[in-house]
């Protein structure tokens, strides 16, 4: 079975899968100075056959082992996870088009970073390293079918080591 050893997660290590969101770079000064506004942090992509944005709240647990057995993807949207509690977790990707399990990355988010991923990007489902963390999600509600697994043959999974 391979193992990986996550990346810290950058906005450049990222680019291939989506934009990692984090507050950084200019702020806009609003309601009159008390707050900063990070603007525009990812390219939300969710219209696609009349679908619409919507806001959920994912609860997720570890998993026990750390065995990456199923990757997903989204062929009609991006998807956006944004952590709650400030708490790492990994993140596990590999490239839009047919599932290449070799092409795979895993990387370690902080607490303070979310990910968007771009529509058809592969990738795995929540990974939190804490019980019960919670993830702000932005994703797409509509028709048609907007999600799509597969299983990884034994050969192909992976454990991820910390």
């Amino acid at each position: 079975m391979r193992e990986f050893m996550p990346r810290p997660l950058t906005a450049e290590a990222f680019a291939l899968f989506g934009e990692v969101i984090e507050a950084g770079g200019e702020a806009r000064e609003i309601n009159y100075g008390h707050t900063r506004r990070f603007h525009d942090l990812a390219g939300l992509d969710v219209g696609e056959q009349g679908g619409r944005a919507i806001v959920s709240l994912f609860r997720a647990e570890p998993l026990n082992p750390l065995v990456l057995r199923i990757m997903e993807r989204h062929p009609l949207s991006s998807q956006a996870f944004m952590p709650l509690q400030g708490r790492p977790y990994l993140v596990a990707v590999a490239p839009a088009g047919p599932f290449d399990p070799w092409e795979m990355q895993v990387f370690r988010a902080e607490g303070t970073q979310g990910v968007n991923y771009r529509r058809g990007v592969w990738h795995h489902f929540l990974l939190p390293l804490a019980p019960a963390s919670d993830f702000l999600v932005i994703d797409r509600e509509g028709p048609g079918d907007n999600c799509d697994e597969v299983e990884l043959a034994p050969a192909d999974q992976a454990t991820v080591r910390l």
